[in-house]
Protein backbone atom coordinates (compact mmCIF):
# COMPACT_ATOMS: atom_id res chain seq x y z
CA UNK A 1 0.00 0.00 0.00
CA UNK A 2 1.39 3.24 -1.14
CA UNK A 3 1.61 6.29 1.31
CA UNK A 4 -0.31 9.55 1.15
CA UNK A 5 1.84 11.87 -0.63
CA UNK A 6 1.77 15.82 -1.55
CA UNK A 7 4.06 17.27 -4.31
CA UNK A 8 6.25 20.50 -3.53
CA UNK A 9 6.73 23.19 -5.34
CA UNK A 10 10.31 24.83 -6.90
CA UNK A 11 11.32 27.27 -4.91
CA UNK A 12 12.40 30.62 -6.23
CA UNK A 13 15.85 30.27 -6.19
CA UNK A 14 16.32 26.42 -6.60
CA UNK A 15 19.84 24.92 -7.37
CA UNK A 16 20.51 22.32 -10.02
CA UNK A 17 23.08 19.57 -9.03
CA UNK A 18 24.57 17.32 -11.75
CA UNK A 19 26.11 14.34 -10.23
CA UNK A 20 28.78 12.63 -12.08
CA UNK A 21 28.06 13.78 -15.07
CA UNK A 22 31.86 12.55 -15.88
CA UNK A 23 33.21 11.31 -19.09
CA UNK A 24 33.90 7.91 -17.07
CA UNK A 25 30.21 7.72 -16.57
CA UNK A 26 29.05 9.25 -19.38
CA UNK A 27 31.93 7.45 -22.12
CA UNK A 28 30.38 4.10 -23.24
CA UNK A 29 33.89 2.31 -23.50
CA UNK A 30 34.87 3.25 -19.85
CA UNK A 31 33.70 0.13 -17.66
CA UNK A 32 32.13 3.09 -15.30
CA UNK A 33 29.84 4.08 -18.91
CA UNK A 34 26.74 3.73 -20.46
CA UNK A 35 24.85 4.98 -23.52
CA UNK A 36 23.26 8.05 -22.13
CA UNK A 37 23.08 10.73 -24.75
CA UNK A 38 19.38 11.45 -24.21
CA UNK A 39 20.79 12.05 -20.47
CA UNK A 40 23.18 14.51 -21.43
CA UNK A 41 20.63 16.48 -23.41
CA UNK A 42 18.48 16.68 -21.08
CA UNK A 43 20.96 17.84 -18.99
CA UNK A 44 21.91 20.61 -21.54
CA UNK A 45 18.46 22.35 -21.48
CA UNK A 46 18.38 22.32 -17.53
CA UNK A 47 21.68 23.97 -17.77
CA UNK A 48 20.57 26.49 -20.38
CA UNK A 49 16.95 27.65 -18.34
CA UNK A 50 19.07 27.80 -14.66
CA UNK A 51 22.25 29.79 -16.47
CA UNK A 52 19.67 32.12 -18.32
CA UNK A 53 17.87 32.90 -14.71
CA UNK A 54 21.25 33.18 -13.05
CA UNK A 55 20.84 30.24 -10.97
CA UNK A 56 22.87 28.28 -9.10
CA UNK A 57 24.45 25.25 -10.24
CA UNK A 58 26.90 22.82 -8.64
CA UNK A 59 28.48 19.67 -10.72
CA UNK A 60 30.14 16.52 -9.09
CA UNK A 61 32.85 14.30 -9.68
CA UNK A 62 34.51 11.51 -7.68
CA UNK A 63 38.25 11.17 -7.68
CA UNK A 64 40.61 8.97 -5.78
CA UNK A 65 43.97 10.28 -4.49
CA UNK A 66 45.06 7.89 -2.02
CA UNK A 67 44.76 4.11 -1.68
CA UNK A 68 42.45 5.15 1.43
CA UNK A 69 39.92 7.21 0.05
CA UNK A 70 36.84 4.86 -0.03
CA UNK A 71 38.74 1.91 0.07
CA UNK A 72 35.52 -0.53 0.93
CA UNK A 73 34.02 1.36 -1.70
CA UNK A 74 35.99 0.28 -4.09
CA UNK A 75 37.16 -2.86 -3.17
CA UNK A 76 33.15 -3.77 -3.41
CA UNK A 77 33.22 -1.89 -7.20
CA UNK A 78 36.64 -2.51 -8.55
CA UNK A 79 36.30 -0.15 -11.36
CA UNK A 80 35.96 2.73 -9.11
CA UNK A 81 39.66 3.00 -9.44
CA UNK A 82 39.79 4.48 -12.91
CA UNK A 83 38.53 7.32 -11.34
CA UNK A 84 41.80 8.58 -10.53
CA UNK A 85 43.19 12.80 -10.86
CA UNK A 86 45.25 12.56 -13.98
CA UNK A 87 42.69 10.42 -15.79
CA UNK A 88 39.97 11.77 -18.69
CA UNK A 89 37.49 9.83 -16.46
CA UNK A 90 36.88 12.00 -13.57
CA UNK A 91 36.14 15.37 -15.60
CA UNK A 92 32.73 16.81 -16.59
CA UNK A 93 31.32 15.60 -19.81
CA UNK A 94 32.60 18.66 -21.63
CA UNK A 95 29.28 18.77 -23.97
CA UNK A 96 27.80 20.23 -21.05
CA UNK A 97 30.78 23.16 -20.55
CA UNK A 98 30.68 23.42 -17.35
CA UNK A 99 31.63 27.22 -16.65
CA UNK A 100 34.66 28.46 -14.38
CA UNK A 101 31.88 30.26 -11.68
CA UNK A 102 29.66 27.08 -11.56
CA UNK A 103 31.46 24.76 -8.72
CA UNK A 104 32.64 21.05 -8.79
CA UNK A 105 32.02 19.28 -5.47
CA UNK A 106 34.92 16.52 -5.24
CA UNK A 107 33.51 13.10 -3.68
CA UNK A 108 34.73 10.13 -2.55
CA UNK A 109 31.38 7.96 -1.86
CA UNK A 110 27.45 8.23 -3.50
CA UNK A 111 26.08 11.41 -1.83
CA UNK A 112 27.26 14.94 -2.85
CA UNK A 113 26.70 16.03 0.73
CA UNK A 114 28.85 13.35 2.52
CA UNK A 115 32.01 14.56 3.50
CA UNK A 116 31.87 17.90 1.45
CA UNK A 117 31.39 21.40 1.59
CA UNK A 118 28.07 21.33 -0.77
CA UNK A 119 25.60 22.18 2.17
CA UNK A 120 27.21 25.32 3.16
CA UNK A 121 27.91 26.16 -0.54
CA UNK A 122 23.43 25.98 -0.91
CA UNK A 123 23.46 28.08 2.31
CA UNK A 124 25.47 30.74 0.84
CA UNK A 125 23.61 30.47 -2.53
CA UNK A 126 20.19 31.11 -1.02
CA UNK A 127 18.80 27.84 -2.43
CA UNK A 128 15.54 27.11 -1.47
CA UNK A 129 14.80 23.78 -3.49
CA UNK A 130 17.00 21.62 -5.43
CA UNK A 131 17.08 19.88 -8.46
CA UNK A 132 19.02 16.72 -8.69
CA UNK A 133 19.93 14.85 -12.03
CA UNK A 134 22.75 12.79 -13.64
CA UNK A 135 24.19 9.07 -13.31
CA UNK A 136 23.15 6.99 -11.84
CA UNK A 137 19.76 6.90 -10.54
CA UNK A 138 20.10 3.78 -8.38
CA UNK A 139 23.53 5.11 -6.83
CA UNK A 140 24.70 8.81 -6.37
CA UNK A 141 21.81 10.54 -7.46
CA UNK A 142 19.48 8.56 -5.18
CA UNK A 143 22.15 9.03 -1.89
CA UNK A 144 22.38 13.19 -2.81
CA UNK A 145 18.62 13.24 -3.40
CA UNK A 146 17.68 10.98 -0.46
CA UNK A 147 20.37 13.75 1.45
CA UNK A 148 19.53 16.68 0.23
CA UNK A 149 15.73 16.16 1.81
CA UNK A 150 17.88 15.51 4.71
CA UNK A 151 19.17 19.04 4.85
CA UNK A 152 15.56 19.95 4.41
CA UNK A 153 14.99 20.90 0.70
CA UNK A 154 12.55 20.25 -1.60
CA UNK A 155 14.20 17.97 -4.05
CA UNK A 156 12.75 17.56 -7.66
CA UNK A 157 13.84 14.74 -10.50
CA UNK A 158 13.41 15.46 -13.70
CA UNK A 159 13.10 11.88 -14.72
CA UNK A 160 14.46 12.59 -18.22
CA UNK A 161 17.85 14.21 -16.55
CA UNK A 162 18.74 11.08 -14.56
CA UNK A 163 19.90 7.35 -15.58
CA UNK A 164 21.43 4.11 -15.01
CA UNK A 165 23.26 1.01 -16.23
CA UNK A 166 20.41 -1.16 -15.22
CA UNK A 167 17.00 0.51 -16.28
CA UNK A 168 15.03 -1.87 -13.90
CA UNK A 169 16.84 -0.47 -11.21
CA UNK A 170 16.15 3.01 -12.68
CA UNK A 171 12.53 2.82 -12.86
CA UNK A 172 12.36 0.86 -9.33
CA UNK A 173 14.40 3.82 -7.63
CA UNK A 174 12.24 6.69 -9.26
CA UNK A 175 9.20 4.78 -8.26
CA UNK A 176 10.46 4.58 -4.56
CA UNK A 177 11.89 7.92 -4.83
CA UNK A 178 8.95 10.00 -6.33
CA UNK A 179 7.07 8.08 -3.34
CA UNK A 180 9.38 9.36 -0.39
CA UNK A 181 12.10 11.46 -1.14
CA UNK A 182 11.19 13.94 -4.07
CA UNK A 183 9.39 14.83 -7.30
CA UNK A 184 9.99 12.71 -9.76
CA UNK A 185 8.58 14.99 -12.61
CA UNK A 186 8.79 15.68 -16.49
CA UNK A 187 11.59 17.64 -18.03
CA UNK A 188 8.88 19.47 -19.47
CA UNK A 189 7.32 20.38 -16.57
CA UNK A 190 9.98 21.41 -14.67
CA UNK A 191 10.91 23.59 -16.61
CA UNK A 192 7.65 25.10 -17.52
CA UNK A 193 7.50 25.64 -13.69
CA UNK A 194 10.87 27.02 -14.07
CA UNK A 195 9.67 29.81 -15.70
CA UNK A 196 6.97 30.80 -14.20
CA UNK A 197 9.11 30.94 -10.91
CA UNK A 198 11.65 32.55 -11.73
CA UNK A 199 11.74 35.25 -14.46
Amino acid sequence: MDLERKSQSLGHKPALIIVDMIVGFTDPTCDLGSECADVVQANQRLLAAFRARGLPVFFTTTIYRSPREASVFRDHVPALNLLTPESKWVEVDPLLERGAHESLIEKKLASAFFGTDLADKLTKAGADSLVVTGLTTSGCVRATAVDGLQHNYPVFMPREAVGDRNQEAHLANLRDLHAKYADVVSLEALLKELGENIH
